[in-house]
């Protein structure tokens, strides 16, 4: 998994397929990482959390943290990102 990532949402979807590819449950991973439920659910909804609990999170998926030097998203990512949430918007309710 070499994904950038940019936005909280996107961080929270990739450790959910993360969970889901190794089989876990929510509850499982918490307990696997050390935290309580509502620490899983936050960061797959790209809520805010502590930086210690993303690590835990993390660690138990057998992933790691690394940082890397990136530019500004250029406009066209800007657009495409908007026009995702509009689509969304227009769901169904």
């Amino acid at each position: 998994m070499t994904d950038i990532i940019r936005l909280p949402d996107e961080l929270g979807a990739q450790l959910r397929q993360q969970r889901e590819a190794l089989g876990l449950s929510k509850s499982q991973l918490a307990d696997k990482a050390g935290k309580v439920r509502e620490v899983i659910y936050r960061l797959e909804a790209g809520d805010d959390t502590t930086v210690s609990s993303l690590l835990a999170v993390l660690g138990a998926l057998g992933l790691a943290l690394r940082l890397e030097r990136a530019g500004l998203p250029s406009a066209s990512d800007v657009a495409r990102r908007f026009q995702q949430d509009d689509e969304d918007d227009d769901g169904p309710a």
